[in-house]
């Protein structure tokens, strides 16, 4: 008798990956994203390249590694061995965002490739997390004598210096609470410039992680206005984050540019029922009531 198994979709695989935040999968839940994409991909046969490098890493190091030792060997394997770096020529294709990709070209966004990294450094037992500091994805290390913080762009460590300088700008974009400008004003006045740092080097949860990964993602479809593309990355967005609410707004407004009306009624309500405060309610109700019109 043949045995039949049903096989879950790519988005209800996704969805259970990252159903509880215990034993979060980061780098499982980052390769699955790609399946949408590349609907043959297998996200074992990828775990698998990740762990025979890993492997290699671990013959290279001596037993009494100290975790200094270990990340000073991570960084020579993963970019200069490996050649990891930074896709400066082709930044927004979405390739990018998907790891194995990154692992077949060696190229990526600061994101992905501190998916990576962090699965090699955990690997070796570094205590290493991913910051998601404003602008551009970090990793940091926690070591006995102190915190090293890593661009994993370019695999360069960065001072206090450096990172504040890294800041200024959003500050001055009002990306940061109005507490931090009223610091940043203060500092601003004295000779040393006492940015909240702390604030933005906490380390970043695995779901956070995706989180951003996704709206990388859709940024780069809606920068191309690729509805059709944008769509299934806002599905896994809602799965990962069923409460925001914004999203259902803009897969409704995709759906709409698509003329699937229904669709786009169905998300806009959902939204228009959990938001009542934003600036835009009106115009997405108006925009509803019009797509209902449509239908009928």
């Amino acid at each position: 008798m043949q045995l039949e198994f049903d096989v879950p979709t790519p988005l209800a695989y996704f969805s259970l990956l990252v159903s509880s935040d215990e034993h979060f999968p980061l780098l499982e839940a980052a390769v699955a994203i790609a399946q949408d994409e590349y609907p043959e991909l297998d996200v074992e046969q990828v775990l698998g390249e990740v762990d025979q490098l890993l492997a290699r890493l671990k013959r290279r190091l001596p037993a009494d590694s100290t975790p200094l030792a270990k990340l000073r060997l991570l960084n020579q394997f993963f970019y200069h061995d490996l050649g990891f770096s930074g896709n400066v020529n082709n930044y927004y294709d979405p390739d990018n965002s998907y790891p194995h990709a990154v692992l077949s070209t060696r190229r990526g966004i600061p994101i992905s490739l501190a998916v990576l990294w962090l699965e090699l450094a955990q690997g070796l037992g570094l205590n290493a997390r991913g910051v998601a500091f404003p602008g551009h994805f970090m990793v940091k290390v926690n070591l006995p004598k102190g915190q090293v913080v890593i661009d994993p762009f370019t695999g360069q460590s960065l001072s206090r210096e450096d990172l504040s300088e890294r800041l200024m700008p959003f500050k001055h974009l009002n990306d940061l609470p109005e507490s931090d400008k009223e610091q940043s004003e203060k500092s601003e006045k004295s000779e040393e410039s006492d940015i909240p740092l702390g604030l933005y080097l906490q380390s970043a949860k695995p779901r956070d992680i995706i989180t951003r990964m996704l709206h990388n993602l859709k940024e780069v479809h809606k920068t191309a206005e690729d509805w059709q593309r944008m769509i299934p990355v806002q599905d896994r967005q809602i799965a990962l984050n069923p409460d925001m609410w914004g999203e259902y707004r803009d897969r409704g407004l995709a759906f709409a540019e698509l003329g699937k009306a229904t669709a786009a009624v169905r998300d806009f309500d959902v939204y228009l029922l959990n938001v009542t405060d934003a600036p835009d309610v009106k115009a997405i109700a108006l925009r509803a009531q019009e797509l209902r019109r449509a239908v009928l």
